[in-house]
């Protein structure tokens, strides 16, 4: 009985698939580039984070290293008159899923109407 294809496995990446990851995320690059660079798709990278513990950490510290890259960017950025603020900061929210802090504070009861 004819089976699928064998699933891929960190040994199906490049070779030094791991300097890959750890060099391209310390400029900064996405998950979408890494999957660029490595040759894969999006899929298999998820499910490689999933199986995979050494893929799972690799781009755990590759994305903290890819935000403290584009943090640094905004850094040393600021007194530049060409500088985007503004397209940084979206760059931020989107990449890293930064929010717009909103706080509420209620005091009193609170009254449900039936209507």
């Amino acid at each position: 009985m004819p089976r699928g294809r064998p699933r891929k496995q960190l040994s199906d990446l490049p070779e030094d698939w791991k300097k890959i990851v750890e060099k391209e995320m310390g400029e900064g690059a996405s998950k979408e580039e890494i999957c660029a660079e490595l040759k894969i798709n999006r899929e298999l990278f998820y499910q490689l984070i999933k199986r995979e513990p050494e893929f799972a950490d690799t781009i755990k510290k590759g994305v903290e290293s890819a935000e403290a890259w584009w943090k640094k960017q905004g850094r040393i950025s600021l007194r530049d008159k060409q500088f985007s603020a503004v397209l940084w900061y979206m760059n931020m929210k989107n990449r890293f899923g930064w929010t717009d802090k909103s706080e509420v504070q209620h005091s009193g009861k609170v009254v449900v109407l039936d209507i």
